[in-house]
């Protein structure tokens, strides 16, 4: 029970459960942004109240949401610096920066035109009203872009270099669209679209099922049905895509991550890892329960694609050393040291 006082262990248990409560909330309100979107679009065209009825009452939805979602994601950004006081002095002239940008830029145009979209009916026009809803969903994502920059970067730091223990930015473009940024992102946003109308969609059948309010769940049902044919396939794609990227990009965190210890040899194939339960001491697993070629598949898209493993010295991260040579394991190290 030693890991019960280990200050690393602690700190990686509060900002894994303060992230997992935090990350339910945006991606509903990412996605509900665009829905809104869609429906004051489409009674502004129609002139159909149902749209406005609607519009109504996922706007009280989104707002709270929204509430939850930054009450919770303020502790989570002071958490860098109160959990990973190392890491934060080491990078914090460029993630510090980036975290800043998506309060100041993000969450206040998301802030001021949030206002006139809830209690601005009867105080602008309709073009407005409609203006300061298409605002707060791009500021939405906006929010999305830039916290997916600094969770990229994370895991391919480009754009910089080292001096004296603290990083330096050279190039600011290349340090904001690093090279896991582009599918990230797009992967991210598709997941908070397929997350708004899972969500809904579940609301809207729940009614319709129990002959609650059929008229008015079934418009908005079939405009999620529409949109959810065309966003999950996208969203398996684009997954698959990222999933390639970061084979190619972080070999061993993949590793790492999938249980797998040792580079399979030219020819043979990599399984992929159902359910494992890793020993970090003898790098194996004391169980397991493999898919044969799941792996290679999975990241090469050939039956005997390889799997690379990298090996450093044990440092205190406490994870498998198969992942210590990735940037983001050099990250983690100075975290916690």
């Amino acid at each position: 029970m030693d890991y019960l006082t280990d200050p690393v262990f602690l700190s990686r248990l509060q900002f894994a459960l303060t992230t997992a409560f935090h990350i339910v909330f945006p991606p509903l309100t990412i996605g509900l942004g665009i829905f809104l979107v869609v429906l004051e679009g489409m009674w502004l065209r129609t002139k159909n109240l149902a749209y406005y009825r609607h519009f109504r009452f996922w706007s009280g939805l989104f707002a709270l949401n929204f509430a939850v979602g930054v009450v919770s994601g303020i502790p989570l950004e002071f958490q860098f610096g109160t959990n990973w006081g190392p890491f934060s002095a080491t990078v914090g002239n460029f993630f510090g920066q980036v975290l800043g940008f998506e309060g100041t830029m993000a969450f206040m145009l998301e802030s001021a035109f949030l206002y006139i979209m809830l209690f601005g009916w009867k105080r602008v026009g309709p073009k407005m009203h409609f203006f300061a809803t298409i605002m707060v969903a791009f500021a939405a994502s906006l929010s999305a872009f830039w916290i997916m920059v600094a969770n990229a970067w994370m895991q391919t730091p480009s754009g910089g270099h080292l001096a004296g223990g603290i990083f330096m930015v050279d190039n600011y473009w290349a340090a904001i669209w690093s090279p896991d940024l582009p599918v990230a992102f797009l992967h991210m946003l598709l997941a908070c679209r397929g997350t708004c109308l899972v969500r809904g969609g579940r609301h809207f059948r729940h009614d319709i099922f129990f002959n609650k309010n059929v008229g008015f769940f079934l418009k908005t049902f079939k405009i999620a049905v529409v949109a959810a044919i065309v966003v999950t396939p996208l969203q398996a794609l684009i997954g698959d895509v990222n999933g390639q990227e970061i084979g190619r990009l972080q070999p061993a965190k993949v590793a790492a991550i999938e249980s797998h210890w040792n580079t399979n040899k030219p020819g043979e194939p990599a399984a992929w890892n159902m359910l494992a339960w890793p020993d970090p001491e003898h790098e194996r697993n004391a169980f397991e329960i493999p898919v044969p070629y799941g792996l290679s598949l999975l990241i090469t898209h050939s039956l005997t694609g390889q799997s690379r493993v990298s090996r450093i010295s044990p440092s205190r991260t406490g994870l498998p050393s198969s992942c210590r040579s990735t940037p983001s394991g050099s990250w983690s190290a100075w975290a916690s040291s």
